[in-house]
């Protein structure tokens, strides 16, 4: 008994902890998880109950091991031990289940009798084999068929919770619909709402800014009531000014034309006092003194109408000024006609004595009819003593033929000049002018070799190469008339420098002078042109004084003496002197230096015998206020030392002649305020007679410059 209780013992041993290490035996239950989950759980909690299907399990699985396990007993010795190895397994399972489902008191009965009947405990133990694997499949089944019925409730579980998800999901979503429904309502009503309180506000709103708008126009109203006041009055203010500026321009303007008329007047009873004018048969009479005293008056009222354009309209007090010098200028006129006219009667008078004479020399034939020597004689130291207002017929003729090539020059492009349409002519044009006119403003003092660029560059464009200015090539030759127009704006180019540059900086009158002085020589054409421009632009580098035609406007006469005028405004006396003393300053430069790198040195076109014979015709005629010293200080300045060189003694003849003679007759004709020039001419002629040296010019090129 004992020994067989041992080893089925030892099997449900291992039976249950072969259950405990699976799986299943490792699962954790948690009671309270199922109480909360009885329906799902309910199953496993009721107690078995077989399907109607166990017959059907049984008879299919545990009747077949049955029917093999009866004739085992009959077969041969081997096949019993394969039934026992195949139900050792059964048997292991079996005692499993047994141990999980039988009672113990089960095993008490067998083992009471297993110890009671030895023969009984073989027996059983011979029958075991054949009876446990139907208990095992039995139990096996049972399980099965639990899982199976496990499986098909919890699938129909499952489903029904699927099913009451799903209807949980259709009612909230109903729900969730309604309530959306709900919101959107409600949403509306709020917007509504708003949009009708909104509407009110805005309603208030503009009501308020309507009744703030009328305020704003009755304001409005109320304040262009007062604007309108205002302007009314100040427009009738501005209108009584305006009409008193008017009155006051009207008068200004008459005084105006009072001062022009009275000078125009002036100017020609100047022109009947001829400090030439000597009559042989009056030779006891001289004008000079009427001569000297009409150019005071002139340059007195000329001076009058420069200061009141400067400052405006003239006031009463110049007019009676100018009126009062009207007066003088005809008592002189009217003294001037007396002396004359006594003049007349002495001669006619002497010439009756003179006839009687005559008579009497014919009879005795010793003398000759003629005019007194005496009187010959008194009229030559009268010339000598009065100086003239006119050049010599001779620079006369010059000028003129100047100006008339200056004007066949400008004739002879006038296709150039006159191109409006045609776009390639006057690109032609802007090319020339600015191959002309850009080298001359590039000339300075910096470096002869820079000097000498420009130089090759302006005789390039003469002579017809090619030359570059602004990034395009540019040629003479692109047109007929090209050379022609390129003399014209180079000669005007050079004259501008003068009255711009030079007046400016004086060091800068020689470098500009030896390129033009090169030029002249081997192009003589731009010479005789820069000559013409010179002698139009400042006509006192002649020397001339254009005198008042009849005809001519004031304004017209101003610009033939040289001044600026724009819009009947006269350039002002400072600057009009500085202009004309740089164009002298150029021209004195000009000719005492010549382009050193020539091939050929010859004679300078136009030398120091032009300076000298300008300087002598100056001094034969009457001084200017103002200009005539300007003038004379600048050229001795920058000439002196070139005409010392050249013609010594004779030149300190000059120097003494204008200190002792004529200087005094600048003197005369120089108001208080017009010292500054006459001055500075008085305190070099003073320096140079003492030292006995007239000072190098400034600027002047050294020949160390021309190595650079």
């Amino acid at each position: 008994m004992e020994r067989g209780a041992g080893p089925e013992r030892e099997l449900r041993w291992r039976t249950l902890a072969a259950l405990r290490s699976s799986s299943k035996g490792q699962l954790s239950y948690r009671r309270r998880r199922w109480l909360q989950d009885e329906d799902i759980l309910e199953g496993c909690m009721s107690p078995l109950v077989l399907s109607p299907y166990s017959g059907w399990v049984l008879d299919r699985v545990v009747g077949q091991p049955a029917q093999e396990n009866t004739p085992s007993r009959s077969s041969t010795p081997k096949e019993p031990t394969l039934l026992t190895s195949g139900s050792s397994s059964l048997e292991k399972v079996a005692s499993g289940s047994h141990q999980g489902s039988s009672p113990p008191s089960s095993t008490e009965p067998s083992e009471t009798k297993g110890n009671g009947d030895p023969g009984l405990l073989e027996a059983d133990q011979e029958a075991s084999p054949a009876i446990l694997p139907s208990k095992v499949t039995e139990v096996e089944g049972c399980i099965r068929m639990y899982e199976e019925m496990h499986r098909l409730k919890g699938k129909e579980g499952l489903r029904r919770r699927q099913e009451q998800q799903e209807q949980m999901v259709r009612a909230v979503s109903d729900l969730a619909s309604e309530q959306l429904k709900r919101f959107d309502e409600l949403k509306e009503l709020k917007q509504h709402q708003e949009f009708q309180d909104l509407k009110e506000v805005l309603e208030k709103s503009s009501k308020e800014a309507q009744g703030q708008q009328e305020k704003l126009k009755e304001e409005h109203r109320h304040r262009a009531k007062i604007l309108n006041l205002k302007l009314r009055e100040a427009e009738q203010q501005r209108q009584r000014q305006e009409e008193l500026e008017r009155l006051r321009k009207e008068e200004g303007q008459e005084r105006l034309r009072r001062l022009y008329s009275i000078q125009e007047e002036v100017l020609q009873l100047n022109q009947q006092i001829d400090p030439n004018y000597r009559h042989k048969d009056l030779p006891k009479i001289d004008l000079s003194a009427y001569s000297n005293r009409g150019n005071q008056i002139c340059g007195l009222v000329s001076g009058l109408i420069r200061t009141t354009n400067e400052r405006g309209f003239p006031a009463p007090a110049d007019v009676a000024h100018a009126e009062r010098a009207l007066q003088e200028m005809r008592a002189l006129v009217a003294s001037m006609q007396q002396e004359i006219a006594a003049a007349v009667e002495v001669k006619r008078r002497d010439e009756k004595e003179e006839s009687q004479k005559q008579k009497e020399l014919l009879e005795k034939q010793k003398m000759k009819a003629q005019t007194p020597a005496p009187a010959q004689q008194s009229g030559g130291k009268q010339q000598k003593e009065g100086l003239q207002v006119k050049a010599e017929e001779s620079i006369m003729q010059w000028y003129h033929q100047l100006q008339d090539a200056a004007e066949q020059c400008v004739a002879s492009f006038s296709e150039i000049s006159n191109c409006k349409d045609n776009n390639e002519v006057k690109k032609i044009k802007t090319d020339l002018q600015k191959a002309a006119t850009i080298p001359v403003s590039q000339i300075s003092s910096r470096s002869g070799s820079q000097l000498r660029e420009i130089f090759d560059k302006i005789d390039n464009l003469l002579s017809g190469k090619s030359v570059q200015t602004g990034g395009r090539t540019v040629s003479v030759t692109q047109h007929p008339q090209g050379l022609e127009f390129v003399h014209y704006k180079l000669a005007e180019k050079f004259v501008k420098q003068g009255g711009e540059e030079v007046a400016a900086h004086r060091d800068a009158a020689f470098t500009i002078a030896v390129v033009a002085s090169g030029i002249w020589e081997l192009h003589p054409r731009v010479g005789d042109l820069f000559l013409a421009h010179l002698h139009k632009k400042c006509p006192y580098s002649v020397p001339f004084y254009p005198a008042l035609k009849e005809g001519t406007s004031v304004e017209e006469y101003q610009r033939m003496l040289g001044y600026d005028v724009e819009d009947s405004k006269v350039e002002e006396q400072d600057h009009f002197l500085k202009r004309m003393s740089g164009m002298i300053c150029l021209y004195a430069a000009i000719i005492q230096v010549q382009w050193p790198h020539g091939n050929k040195q010859g004679k300078h076109p136009h030398g120091l015998n032009y300076g000298w014979r300008w300087l002598s015709q100056m001094l034969n005629m009457e001084p200017l206020a103002d200009v005539t010293a300007t003038l004379l200080f600048c050229f001795l300045e920058v000439c002196g030392n070139a005409l010392l060189n050249l013609y010594k003694a004779q030149f300190w003849k000059m120097m003494v002649f204008i200190q002792e003679d004529y200087i005094p007759r600048i003197e005369a004709i120089t108001s208080s305020g017009q010292m500054g020039s006459l001055t500075r001419l008085k305190q070099f002629l003073e320096e140079c007679l003492q030292q006995k040296k007239v000072p190098a010019p400034k600027g002047a090129l050294k020949p160390s410059f021309w190595k650079s």
